[in-house]
């Protein structure tokens, strides 16, 4: 026993005498097991440099997609509903889709290359209600949750144990006693913070319960990335909800260090709420596995009345899919504007790709407007989308800080033609590890509101001229360069 004392106490000793070349191993297995981005290479390569071994325990826990693929098998597999995808597809390729609406006819590249990579029906006919505000947001929500008939299917990244949801707890509690079928699916990440007797409290009431990706033991997150960022409501198949506020007392602006939460959020009826019920439905059987729902059963039935103008695509992604599919839709909007872009989001850290084609656009005498937050949630991120957004400020992008409280929108507006918004930040992060549901909105009306709703944002903002930007002080310099460098493991 003695001795295997002895030789427990060299270890660290043997470590610290061959570090650099434990370390050259480590670096390795960085460089050459994983296929990444060689920026996020090099950026964790610096952080072994910096922080010897400890940093590669940092990089498996957030920084490797090693069991990406094995993970995630079953639901892609799952996510495959061809058939209405293909008909659609062979309708648009042979000219046979009869578009009432002019926006879709002249983006119809756009709808089918959304079709083919992320299977993103066209849904036409739909009805869509814009909400800048939480109070009114949850408003609403609570009231089309009263009313619903037959299920109410509630999904978020974070829920607060406060009065917010307590509001909403106590109506999904009473509809479940109704006989309704209630479901609420939570990510154990962004949910960390509830005991598990709340949870325990829903299901002895009737709510059906799953959470995404449960820590070990309840406490240990070893899967730091694939978050499931979703927000998703689906009353009765009939009426979606989705953007992104989440649920907690700061989304009502009752938090002292945020203010005023500024965020969007989308409340649609009509045949875009089957493509809500589609993605929900999936993420709930990939959670739960043994209490998996049918697609015939909930979908089938559904009749959706013909009463809005716009036509939407749900777009989804995630580490289950082969394509980065709201971060290409992104940049395919990009690249086919001819006038303006707007673009709200409180994370601004673009790849090289939407970099440059937002370069590219600003050159080409296209307005590019970008409006980020005033304040920081988390500095690393904060510092970097500064950085990001002063390199388009000097080269004659119109970007400003949105002062009255935090910006949380995620919000893309082209030629005053198409909406792009709901869970994806502008971010890297968003654009490849997190589970995401935007909905793309070809519908000029709702779009001059979105701009109109900019534009009122603007009164509340200050510019980041060139001047402001240049004669910033050293730290922020410092605090840019340093973020900046590590972006891509943000």
């Amino acid at each position: 026993m003695e001795v295997f004392w002895t030789n427990i106490r060299e270890v660290p000793l043997y470590v610290f005498n061959n570090l650099v070349f434990i370390n050259f191993i480590l670096a390795a297995i960085i460089v050459f097991f994983q296929r990444k981005d060689p920026k996020s290479v090099w950026a964790w390569l610096l952080i072994l440099y910096f922080i010897p071994i400890v940093g590669f325990v940092f990089y498996l826990l957030i920084g490797t997609d090693m069991y990406k693929r094995r993970i995630f098998r079953t639901k892609e597999i799952e996510d495959r509903l061809n058939r209405a995808i293909r008909q659609q597809e062979y309708n648009i390729r042979n000219k046979e889709m009869g578009y009432s609406n002019k926006v879709v006819r002249n983006y119809e590249d756009l709808v089918l290359f959304n079709l083919k990579t992320s299977g993103s029906i066209l849904t036409k006919q739909n009805d869509v209600a814009i909400f800048t505000d939480g109070r009114e947001k949850f408003k609403s929500l609570i009231d089309d949750m009263r009313g619903a008939q037959s299920t109410i299917h509630v999904q978020y990244y974070i829920i607060r144990d406060d009065e917010v949801f307590g509001e909403i707890n106590a109506v999904l509690k009473e509809k479940a006693a109704e006989g309704i079928e209630v479901r609420v699916l939570y990510d154990s990440m962004g949910c960390r913070a509830i005991r598990e007797s709340y949870w325990r409290n829903l299901r002895s009431c009737g709510v059906a319960i799953a959470e995404f990706f449960p820590a070990l033991l309840r406490r240990l997150h070893l899967r730091v990335n694939y978050r499931n960022h979703r927000k998703i409501v689906v009353i009765d198949g009939k009426i979606g909800y989705t953007g992104g506020f989440n649920v907690g007392r700061e989304y009502i602006g009752l938090n002292r260090r945020f203010g005023y939460w500024r965020d969007t959020h989308l409340r649609i009826e009509g045949e875009a709420v089957q493509a809500l019920q589609v993605r929900f439905m999936l993420d709930w059987n990939h959670a739960t596995k043994g209490r998996r729902l049918s697609m015939e059963r909930y979908l089938s039935d559904v009749d959706y009345p013909l009463k809005g103008q716009c036509d939407i695509q749900i777009v989804t992604s995630g580490p289950d899919t082969g394509m980065q599919n709201v971060r290409d839709n992104y940049l395919r909007l990009i690249t086919k504007a001819k006038r303006c872009i707007y673009i709200q989001t409180p994370y601004f850290i673009p790849d090289e790709a939407i970099l440059s084609a937002l370069t590219i656009a600003i050159f080409s005498g296209i307005e590019v407007n970008i409006m980020i937050p005033c304040k920081p949630d988390h500095p690393f991120i904060y510092w970097a989308t500064y950085s990001y957004v002063g390199t388009l400020v000097m080269i004659g992008a119109n970007c400003y800080t949105y002062d009255h409280g935090f910006l949380h929108a995620k919000v893309m507006v082209v030629d005053e033609e198409v909406i792009c918004c709901g869970s994806a930040n502008m971010d890297i992060r968003s654009f490849a590890l997190n589970f995401e549901v935007n909905a793309t909105i070809y519908n000029e009306e709702k779009a001059r509101e979105m701009t109109a709703i900019f534009n009122r944002d603007i009164e509340q903002s200050s510019p980041i001229s060139k001047d402001r930007y240049s004669g910033r002080s050293l730290m922020i310099r410092f605090k840019e360069q340093v973020s900046r460098t590590l972006s891509p493991l943000l």
